[in-house]
């Protein structure tokens, strides 16, 4: 079992567990010593849990000896019981489990509760036996956490996985999981499901339930997860979205449309850089390469701009994500009942949420109203295509250490905290945006749209690092995303891709 384990999706490795060609506890360790194998090189997981999940496999095997099978009764629930699982360590409490989402001032934060979408995968049936590493709150579409270190890129360890969901996407590209959590506020399932050769699927706003009881501001971020099958994130879908009791891959399920073909559809081609100033060659060349594959099956391919303006979409997402690092940070007590300091956090962190404090709670009311024209703009021209074809990134995965602050960019920072002086402020949110969107500033506006959209890796470039390309649609059409990205996965696959990290036989 040990050489093919990375032959199997979630789907599949949950099969075995049903037909008892292999145990729950089996894949665990399998699991496991591919973490203990894999993780030094890319520092993915940065909290282990392997006793109480081997605990739970062999209580689950042992009541499968004894004739219990949930997973058989012909619903969606428990769909995966017994698949190995990770949970990213931001925002989605696990109770008993430290969830230090990258920061030094939550490293000892141990929640009591399992936030909903936790508890929603423990109800599936998934075996969660480590947590996976993030940018400190999720702030950086890199995953380099002063607090663990740098996560690395299992295609090339010079290069960052992406974030802030960083962890997650290596770990599956590295063949730890097939299936991982991940959320997106920003772009961090996109992101590093571009990254690391994976499809990353962000849902429609509301589609699964909040991490956290308390709604944010603007309402940018969801959960889901990378993986390495689109199937594998339909039904985690049905999981973790509302179909959990409906029979298994079952019409209007998202597991069903996953099946199910995709019609000729109207895709508005949009070369667009976004937020960021301009498209790398590799990037057009990705995107060059999806249009001509959508076009040869059938799809309708017509170049779009979306006429939007982009300094407005850059300044409303800036104050909205401000407002939560404020949140964050600066009352960060409200969650661990202690008095957040200044050498607890990294200081582009603590800096963001001064700015939150300075401008963002001012500049609150242009941002939310930005957000609903950009939402009306996007809605209207989704009521004319049925999906949007875009860059997810605007070039290949940077190097490790490219968008640190430099020393100058430091002393900036450092200086706006302790004279929050809004002219200085608003300089250093310029300055430090746009290296960020220089590279990661296109997914940003379907966080603030709320449109599902997806990171699909169809290209690879000359140097063999994946590069995704995004589709997008109207409001509650996951199905019809996860119909073209399941043709576009026979048409080009991309499961058997394995980074340099993992022998073609493992």
């Amino acid at each position: 079992m040990q050489s093919d384990y990375l032959a199997y999706d979630a789907i599949g490795l949950a099969e075995l567990i049903r037909s008892r060609e292999a145990s729950a506890r089996e894949l665990l360790d399998i699991a496991i010593s591919r973490t203990e194998a894999v993780n030094p090189a890319i520092n993915a997981i940065v909290l282990k849990d392997y006793d109480a999940a081997r605990q739970r496999a062999s209580r689950d095997d042992a009541s499968r000896a004894n004739g219990a099978n949930p997973a058989n009764d012909g619903s969606t629930q428990a769909a995966l019981a017994g698949v190995p699982y990770l949970i990213k360590d931001l925002g989605a409490a696990v109770a008993g489990l430290r969830m230090s989402m990258g920061s030094r001032h939550y490293r000892h934060f141990i929640p009591t509760e399992d936030a909903p979408v936790v508890a929603l995968a423990k109800a599936a049936g998934l075996n969660i036996f480590a947590k996976t590493s993030t940018s400190e709150l999720g702030q950086m579409p890199y995953t380099e956490p002063e607090l663990f270190g740098a996560c690395r890129n299992p295609w090339n360890l010079d290069h960052t996985p992406g974030g802030s969901s960083g962890g997650a996407a290596a770990a599956v590209a590295a063949g730890i999981v097939p299936l991982a959590h991940a959320s997106d506020g920003g772009g961090s399932i996109r992101i590093p499901a571009s990254c690391c050769g994976l499809f990353g699927l962000k849902p429609s706003r509301g589609r699964v339930p909040r991490a956290t009881p308390t709604p944010a501001v603007g309402e940018l971020g969801i959960d889901h997860a990378v993986s390495r099958s689109v199937r594998d994130s339909a039904l985690l879908l049905d999981l973790l979205g509302g179909n959990a009791d409906r029979p298994l891959g079952a019409a209007g399920t998202f597991l069903g449309a996953s099946r199910e073909p995709c019609k000729p559809l109207n895709i508005a081609y949009v070369t667009d850089s976004m937020l960021a100033p301009s498209l790398s060659a590799d990037s057009r060349a990705a995107l060059e390469d999806a249009a001509q594959l959508a076009s040869s099956l059938g799809h309708n391919i017509e170049p779009v701009s979306l006429g939007i303006d982009f300094a407005a979409v850059r300044h409303a997402f800036l104050m909205l994500w401000s407002v939560t690092a404020e949140e964050m940070v600066l009352n960060a007590d409200r969650i661990t009942g202690r008095k957040p300091l200044r050498d607890e956090f990294e200081i582009s962190t603590w800096a963001m949420a001064h700015v939150g404090r300075k401008l963002g709670e001012r500049g609150l009311p242009s941002a939310l109203e930005e957000q609903r024209r950009i939402t009306e703009r996007l809605t209207d021209l989704l009521s004319r295509y049925d999906v949007v074809l875009c860059a997810t990134l605007a070039g290949a995965p940077i190097k490790i250490g490219e968008m640190h602050p430099t020393s100058a960019e430091r002393m900036q920072m450092r200086a706006v905290t302790a004279m929050p002086l809004e002219a200085l402020m608003k300089k250093l949110l310029t300055e430090a945006s746009n290296k960020a969107f220089a590279w990661a500033g296109c997914t940003e506006l379907f966080n603030l749209s709320g449109q599902p959209a997806m990171s699909v890796p169809l290209y690879w470039n000359a140097r063999g690092l994946p590069i995704g390309v995004q589709f997008a649609t109207r409001d509650g059409g996951e199905a019809t995303l996860l119909r073209l990205a399941a043709q576009l996965e026979a048409a080009r696959p991309w499961f058997d891709k394995r980074p340099p990290l993992i022998p073609a036989r493992s």
